[in-house]
């Protein structure tokens, strides 16, 4: 199983900027303790970032097909970005949506997520340790894909 993790703009700057909302951590630490959660549980992960809206809604056309799940950040992308929102829509990759803060308990213009109206799922507000339960998310989701096609697969033989 493949997930691709996008990351949107200004995660390249965490453990850097805002500590006191986003926390200490480094990207490349939480995408290091991804990955040995993935080698533990024999999962493939990729990991993207860009500050580009263009490039994430790329990066997310390119999931059809070659991924099983996404768990994405879009970052502040997540209150404005109707190109991505569509491009999760249309490459049906289960989705996680994962925020860093409790984006519920900011700015009033954080608290709309277009994206996560075509996501699985939200998890806000859990730090780092958001991604790990986003992976644990979507390793049920495919699982719950993979019995119902069993059980399709049963039905029709």
């Amino acid at each position: 199983m493949k997930i691709v993790v996008i990351q949107g703009p200004n995660l390249n700057m965490l453990g850097v900027r805002e500590q006191h909302i986003y926390g200490p951590m480094k990207l490349e630490e939480i995408h290091q303790q991804m990955k040995s959660f993935a080698e533990q549980n024999g999962l493939e992960v990729e990991f993207f970032q860009s500050n580009l809206e263009g490039e994430i809604v790329d990066k997310i056309q390119e999931c059809m097909g070659d991924a099983d799940g996404i768990i994405i950040n879009p970052a502040a992308y997540s209150h404005t970005s109707i190109a991505i929102r569509d491009a999760l829509s249309a490459v049906e990759v289960p989705a996680i949506e994962v925020h860093l803060s409790n984006i519920h308990a900011r700015e009033d213009f954080r608290k709309k997520s277009l994206t996560a109206e075509v996501t699985a799922g939200v998890i806000a507000g859990m730090g780092p340790f958001g991604y790990h339960l986003a992976m644990i998310g979507i390793i049920q989701i495919m699982g719950e894909i993979n019995a119902m096609k069993e059980a399709e697969e049963q039905q029709n033989a």
